[in-house]
């Protein structure tokens, strides 16, 4: 069981941020082996809000940013903790998310993970490109 949450970057308490960053850092930095500045500024911005889920002991085992700053909301940074994978807690955070959020919403997927996303109602809307070695398409949702 896992609760889901959801609020600005700038209302989040120092312990929790700290969880969410280091999860980020786990997952795609460590784990995908890619340098990249995960921290871009944009976690800051007015309309940035963090969705996170935490465990029954209160850790932070998955997370996504959703970007909200005129255009289409743009959902990204979607991770969970090796152990937490496969159990539904990703597509719930999702849902989360979409109903903190009104109108068209974008992304850019793993591509290996596009059928997941299209699951949710996104449809793929170009090619296939590298972002950071890895191998991305960009999907969107109309609503």
């Amino acid at each position: 069981m896992v609760a889901i949450h959801a609020a600005p970057t700038r209302e989040l308490d120092a312990g929790t941020l700290h969880d969410v960053l280091r999860l980020r850092q786990d997952v795609f930095v460590l784990e995908q082996e890619c340098l990249y500045p995960d921290l871009d500024g944009r976690d800051l911005d007015p309309g940035t809000v963090q969705v996170w889920a935490e465990d029954e002991e209160g850790r932070v085992v998955a997370t996504l940013r959703i970007l909200a700053d005129g255009g289409p909301v743009r959902i990204g940074r979607v991770a969970t903790a090796m152990p937490s994978r496969n159990r539904g807690i990703a597509a719930a955070m999702m849902a989360a998310a979409l109903r903190e959020t009104e109108g068209p919403v974008v992304l850019h997927a793993q591509s290996h993970l596009a059928r997941w996303y299209e699951g949710l109602g996104f449809a793929v809307t170009g090619s296939e490109y590298l972002d950071d070695g890895i191998p991305h398409v960009p999907m969107r949702l109309d609503r």
